[in-house]
């Protein structure tokens, strides 16, 4: 039923199989094999990456889009420090300069030279963002180690260019030699994001290609609307875990050192959120 789900919206929206397998990431082949029927039963992840590509995608003005095929918003295709000094880029053009020319208020992350506009988090976003954080501070620290976490906004240079600023909502490293200039230069070891209803498709498909490529070890996306969490760990053999909103997940690349127990955190989350329960 998902992949027929797929297969028309795919076909309302004139998708070819090239234009979905560049909004999703996923190998052309695999979406031919998909979409002919040849795989009946395709990876969880493939057809989760899918749903997002199709399923964010609305007939919006050619405007909208950039030249890959990624949503972005309006405001974010044109920029300006001031009216008299304006930064008329195309999407894919816009650099470091331009992202700390922006107004201090003006929340985007710079990913391959495309701004992406930062919705303001909510409460329980930041109550979990928090509790993790806090978890693996505490755990840092008894274990007397050199390895911290870190809680955004903090900007992370991610390709040591100047085409990517992003702003993972946690992340985790044991260098500390790669904060330079009050920004972090390079892929740190863990990144961790919690899903928002603007950012499931950047954080899932466009981030998540985007670190594995930049060389981050392991990255969790935290999924309240389903509760779950998806942990990728990005080695010579790539491991994709999913686990209940209440299991300990262990940090994969600390040999289980480190880990964080959803369960506790959940359940006070729920106290202050009720909302969450359904």
């Amino acid at each position: 039923m998902r992949i027929e789900r797929l297969k028309q919206r795919a076909k309302d929206l004139g998708l070819s199989y090239k234009k979905l397998s560049e909004l999703s990431k996923v190998p052309l082949s695999t979406i031919q094999k998909i979409m002919s029927g040849a795989t009946a039963s395709p990876r969880y992840e493939t057809i989760l990456a899918l749903e997002e590509a199709v399923f964010s995608v609305s007939p919006l003005p050619e405007k909208s889009y950039d030249t890959a095929g990624t949503i972005i918003s309006e405001a974010a295709a044109s920029y300006g420090t001031s009216q008299s000094d304006p930064i008329e880029k195309k999407p894919g053009e816009y650099t470091l300069e331009d992202y700390l020319a922006l107004p201090e208020e003006r929340r985007v992350e710079l990913i391959d030279g495309v701004f992406y506009d930062m919705a303001a988090p909510t409460g329980y976003h930041q109550f979990l963002v928090g509790e993790i954080y806090h978890t693996l501070l505490s755990q840092a620290k008894s274990r007397q180690t050199d390895c911290r976490p870190f809680v955004s906004p903090l900007d992370v240079q991610l390709d040591c260019d100047d085409k990517t600023i992003v702003q993972p909502d946690v992340f985790g490293t044991c260098d500390s030699s790669r904060f330079k200039d009050g920004r972090y230069y390079g892929a740190p070891d863990l990144i961790i994001e919690v899903l928002s209803p603007s950012t499931r498709k950047k954080d899932i498909v466009i981030k998540g290609a985007k670190y594995a490529e930049a060389g981050v070890k392991e990255y969790w996306i935290i999924d309240l609307k389903e509760k779950r969490i998806m942990v990728s760990v990005f080695d010579e053999d790539i491991i994709h875990r999913i686990y209940g909103i209440s299991d300990t997940i262990p940090v994969h690349i600390s040999e289980g050192r480190f880990q964080v127990d959803f369960g506790e955190i959940y359940h006070d989350l729920v106290n202050y959120f009720p909302e969450l329960k359904d």
